[in-house]
């Protein structure tokens, strides 16, 4: 268990800020401070001693009740609160699932771009400038609102995710869970000229080496980790794919569990979600790749329950990545995993007998016994909602070969009362139709087929060495089974 909200209270000196597009362009162009939050936003004074010198915007919901979660959201450099207020889909979100959302703000003052200072050990770590101020924003929120001390939330674009990262690390006990969108490693930049070199490039450390990043930030602690969701597009120019893998690389060793995706699942908008279970087989750590996408956070305007959000600059049209993220924290559900916020009744219980039947290469029939007084049940996979049958009884199609899936069942009322999920069951399709792909050993590891260590590239799975991690060096990998890849140069 977190600590209580009181005894939190009495240690949070701590570590909180944002930045936007990247801090390494701070010195190119200076920018007027962005304009004060308006129309939907309050604006909250006497937060604290704000270190910082950070303004602090909130929106709530009308009649949200004591106990809700809170979500810190973080906007990106040359932006203001109300810009991620207006664009990022996060009100429409809050108001869905029902939780307070803080908007930040920080200004020219601060950084010629108004960035936050996610590169700057004295403002991204525990106790320090602009994070203490962060943190005091949570305090006040739960004192205003009676939130829910073991369900905060932080989430930011750009170098506002490479701050989130750093907060997460460096709090843990505050944070349960976090989102990086376009964002990089904890810690992994402690001035603006290393900034470049994780923006544009990969440091070659090992998962154990991005880890101990994270643990030395909050030495002594022990758990629980947060849960951690990463967002990347494929054709991100200003922060490089790579910088997804290594936070992949580091929440998964923080958790101490593989790098080896659990399940591997389509999404709307090009975007592929890669799970990493922890050991009770619920995602611990979920990337996020959109096909194509560039940099920015990805949001899908529309009225429909899986759209949000309003393209602008670094606001790309693909899917809405916060309900994603917010289903994924599990804000859909109540504190423990149950009704939806608002929904009443009393909960169903837990549906038994989950079992996987017949199994293809890309398809999983799933069946359970019947609840009694359920209106039609809600299926999950990998933590995501799949289907919402009436019967007992689900297909799941479109799914890769050879690949592990993680499936729960949960009864829902005829009002609309979320039951409890049942147990988790977990079934692997069949077959396995090899592919290839001939790139520098550059684009492999930005691809996720390979990895660096010590300067060089090595195959995911196979861990044969491909040579020096440059664009010089050209292999023809070949994926053998799922995230297993050998050299496959004389051949294919």
């Amino acid at each position: 268990m977190r600590p209580t909200f009181l005894r939190r209270l009495a240690r949070r000196i701590g570590t909180f800020a944002v930045s936007g597009l990247l801090a390494a362009a701070a010195g190119t162009v200076a920018l007027a401070q962005p304009a004060a939050a308006a129309g939907g936003l309050t604006p909250v004074t006497g937060f604290g001693s704000n270190p910082g010198n950070l303004s602090m915007y909130t929106y709530v919901p009308a009649g949200l009740p004591a106990g809700a979660p809170v979500v810190v959201a973080l906007h990106g450099c040359a932006q203001s609160a109300d810009a991620y207020y207006a664009n990022s889909g996060w009100p429409k979100i809050a108001d869905a699932y029902g939780f307070a959302v803080v908007f930040p703000q920080t200004s020219s003052a601060n950084n010629a771009l108004s960035c936050f200072g996610w590169f700057d050990p004295a403002d991204s770590t525990r106790g320090k400038g602009e994070a203490a101020s962060i943190t005091q924003m949570v305090t006040k929120a739960g004192s205003l609102y009676g939130s829910d001390p073991d369900r905060v939330y932080v989430t930011g674009l750009s170098a506002g995710g490479g701050m989130a990262a750093n907060l997460l690390a460096a709090y843990p006990d505050v944070f349960a869970g976090g989102s990086i969108a376009s964002g990089l490693p904890a810690q992994c930049a402690t001035s603006q000229v290393g900034a470049s070199s994780c923006q544009y490039g990969s440091l070659n450390l090992t998962p154990a080496q991005w880890g101990a990043k994270v643990r030395a930030q909050y030495p002594g602690y022990t758990g629980p980790w947060p849960r951690v969701a990463i967002w990347q597009g494929t054709s991100d120019y200003t922060v490089y794919p790579v910088n997804a893998t290594e936070l992949r690389d580091q929440w998964t060793d923080v958790w101490g569990i593989s790098q080896t995706p659990s399940s591997t699942a389509t999404l709307p908008g090009n975007t592929t979600m890669t799970s990493y279970d922890d050991a009770s087989g619920k995602p611990a750590v979920q990337l996020y790749q959109i096909s194509g996408m560039g940099h920015g956070l990805a949001v899908n305007p529309g009225s429909g329950a899986e759209q949000c959000g309003s393209t602008a600059a670094y606001f790309l049209n693909t899917i809405c990545s916060s309900s994603y993220t917010a289903k994924f924290w599990g804000l859909d559900q109540d504190g423990d995993g149950g009704t939806d916020p608002g929904e009443g009744g009393e909960k169903l219980p837990a549906p038994g007998g989950l079992a996987a039947g017949t199994v293809t290469d890309t398809s999983v029939a799933l069946s359970w016994s019947p609840v009694q007084g359920a209106a039609s049940y809600r299926v999950h996979r990998g933590g995501t909602q799949v289907a919402a049958p009436t019967g007992t009884s689900f297909t799941d199609t479109g799914l890769s070969p050879a690949t592990a899936y993680t499936y729960t069942v949960a009864a829902v009322a005829a009002d609309g009362t979320v039951g409890t999920a049942s147990a988790a069951v977990s079934a692997t399709t069949t077959g396995y139709t090899p592919t290839c792909a001939t790139a520098t050993n550059y684009a492999h590891v930005v691809a996720g087929r390979a990895h660096t260590a010590g300067g060089y590239a090595y195959a995911n799975g196979s861990e044969q060495n491909m040579g020096l991690y440059n664009v010089f060096v050209t292999h023809t990998l070949k994926q053998t089974s799922p995230g297993h890849y050998v050299i496959a140069d004389s051949g294919c």
